[in-house]
């Protein structure tokens, strides 16, 4: 699997607080988490996902365990974030709701193309090709259905 965006950098330690804030979570309605995605970071941040990946620092998904942020950075088109770790709850989240996340570095710029072999087990970006932790093969049928539920549902 083989996933192209251009990067979004951001730091360490984002939480799903910043990602979706609480307030928002009164409401079932995908629409309102995308249009307020990074509102309390940047309120312009949310604009650019779609078609990006996220580059950030360590322990990316922190905080509440809400499935709700990776499935608002999701339905606003993000292609994948690339982080050296992740809040174990919001990894497992993402995948399930078919988000791409993978563990590793990536040094690069705001803008930079970020090509992601998940096959290979490698990242490049900005030059620079880099080795991720590879995903398992589960995990990867769960992403190419486009999620757990729609990966039963085929099964049926």
């Amino acid at each position: 699997m083989q996933l192209e965006g251009k990067a979004i950098c951001l730091g360490a330690d984002i939480d799903t607080d910043v990602i979706i804030a609480g307030r928002y979570l009164r409401t079932k309605d995908r629409q309102v988490w995308v249009e307020h995605v990074f509102e309390d970071l940047d309120p312009s941040l949310g604009r650019r996902l779609p078609g990006s990946v996220i580059v950030a620092g360590r322990n990316f998904g922190c905080g509440s365990s809400r499935e709700q942020a990776a499935v608002a950075l999701k339905e606003a088109g993000l292609v994948a974030v690339v982080a050296p770790s992740f809040s174990r709850i919001f990894f497992r989240n993402a995948i399930n709701v078919g988000l791409p996340v993978v563990e590793g570095e990536c040094r690069c710029a705001s803008g930079d193309l970020v090509l992601i072999d998940l096959d290979e087990g490698v990242v490049s970006c900005g030059g620079a090709r880099t080795l991720i932790r590879p995903l398992t093969t589960r995990m990867q049928e769960i992403l190419r259905a486009g999620g757990l539920a729609p990966l039963w549902r085929a099964k049926k």
